[in-house]
């Protein structure tokens, strides 16, 4: 079996190693990212009059006839094809003759490989940031239905104060957008061309990578040769941004378990996004979802996988950063999935407004409204705090409503207890970023401005 690197070995590898060191299973999902770095290295080769024009022709016709085969499927792999690179030049050198043998002339499959990687993650980002985008319009757009209904807030699970829906949807919106920014910032660093490193020092022929760099697109090109190949900080950056981003969605899928259980009951998850049991008639599961929650360890195990792998590798390039790919794939397929239908199911859940205003209503959710009450009229807080909380502690002991023991009290009397009152807390909540009507209505116009700064055709 022939290689790329037969000329040195006087015998072809072992099976084992064949397989351990064969990369094609995974990779050949760059092919397009391959032979776009092929075809700006051989035009570069030819500004530079390493190629002939003739040649050059002839490989770029060979590379076209080579995506159209594989895009059809009807690439016909070799046996020597450990890795997609092998492949298509290969097939080139099969289609041009002569000339595809100058294909690699001043390229390794150092600089050659992290070129794919690098165009392969920079699409992967814009895909995944235009998915967060619609799922940061559908919570908007959840929002701007919810029209003023409220539910319980919480803190350590257990009920706090009343807040607007709207504003509870919006906390995963900026969430998201911060994603966007995290997603947009670590694509500045992805958008950096290796080619012309060569294998970790660069080239005696005249290549020109800043011409191949303008030619596929990237900002700029490499600075040192050495880094160029080594570099894989910027596809673990990218695994943070997801993992960061799995843990938001996984935030957003535990909090509608939760609320679709009939103890809560805030929610009616839509059947298309709903499973039923093996067993159980009556059962309406939430696996989207669970299925968010889970994803986030799959992310992180990516994460920590590959920061694992990269920790000790001396400069330059080593065989260990073959790994970097199958856990970048892998996080961006989970990712992608993960956006599509959690926000299929945003899209399609029934809130239960009822539900969510009668848990909402209990008057011990107001009773940081009685404490800033009494503030209001001079007294210390903590002193508040304290008069407060014996009322609670009475009531919740059996001596009386919450609302008589307020009513009654010489510090307090009717106006405070008709802070109690369904639908009341919720009205007091007027600072700014609150979760009251005048602060989530400027809170949302706000989102919606920032939806459309974060647009994807609005990015450079």
């Amino acid at each position: 079996m022939s290689t790329l690197w037969h000329g040195r070995f006087a015998g072809g590898p072992s099976e084992a190693l064949q397989h351990l060191n064969d990369s094609l299973p995974f990779d050949q999902r760059m092919f397009r990212e391959d032979i776009a770095g092929s075809r700006a290295h051989v035009r570069g080769l030819g500004s530079v009059d390493l190629l002939n024009d003739d040649e050059v022709q002839s490989i770029l016709s060979a590379l076209d006839t080579v995506e159209e085969e594989i895009s059809s499927g009807v690439f016909e792999f070799a046996p020597s094809d450990e890795d997609i690179h092998t492949a298509v030049e290969r097939r080139v050198t099969e289609l041009a003759g002569p000339a595809g043998a100058k294909l690699h002339t001043g390229r390794s499959r150092n600089d050659q490989v992290a070129t794919d990687v690098r165009l392969w993650t920079l699409s992967a980002i814009d895909e995944i940031s235009s998915l967060v985008h619609r799922l940061a319009s559908t919570l908007e757009r959840r929002a701007v239905e919810a029209e003023g209904r409220y539910l319980p807030g919480y803190t350590h699970l257990q009920q706090a104060q009343p807040v607007l829906l709207a504003h509870h949807l919006l906390a995963h919106g900026w969430a998201l957008l911060r994603d966007l920014e995290r997603l947009a910032d670590a694509r500045r660093r992805v958008d950096v061309s290796p080619l012309g490193a060569g294998a970790l020092a660069g080239s005696s022929l005249p290549l020109n990578p800043d011409f191949v760099a303008e030619d596929l697109g990237f900002s700029g090109r490499f600075e040192n040769s050495l880094d160029a190949v080594s570099d894989r900080d910027f596809v673990a950056e990218t695994l943070f941004v997801l993992s960061l981003l799995g843990v938001h969605l996984s935030r957003v899928g535990e909090e509608f378990v939760v609320w679709a259980s009939a103890e809560f009951g805030f929610i009616t998850l839509d059947d298309a996004f709903s499973t039923g049991s093996s067993m159980l008639p009556q059962k309406k599961n939430p696996d989207v979802a669970e299925l968010a929650r889970g994803k986030a360890g799959r992310l992180l195990g990516n994460l920590t996988g590959l920061l694992a792998t990269m920790k000790n590798l001396p400069l330059a390039y080593n065989k260990d950063l073959q790994e970097d790919k199958e856990p970048l794939f892998d996080s961006v397929d989970t990712i992608r999935l993960t956006l599509l239908a959690l926000d299929g199911m945003l899209d399609t859940t029934t809130f239960n407004h009822d539900a969510m205003e009668a848990s909402a209503d209990s008057p011990y959710a107001a009773a940081i409204d009685l404490a800033e009450f009494l503030v209001a009229r001079g007294m210390p807080f903590r002193d508040s705090h304290a008069v407060v909380g014996g009322l609670v502690r009475d009531a919740l002991a059996g001596e009386g409503s919450l609302e008589a023991m307020v009513r009654a009290h010489p510090e307090l009397g009717p106006e405070a207890a008709a802070l109690l009152q369904p639908g009341v807390p919720v009205q007091n909540r007027t600072t700014p970023g609150g979760a009251g009507p005048t602060a989530v209505a400027e809170q949302l116009t706000r989102f919606q401005a920032a939806l459309v700064r974060t647009a994807p055709e609005k990015q450079g």
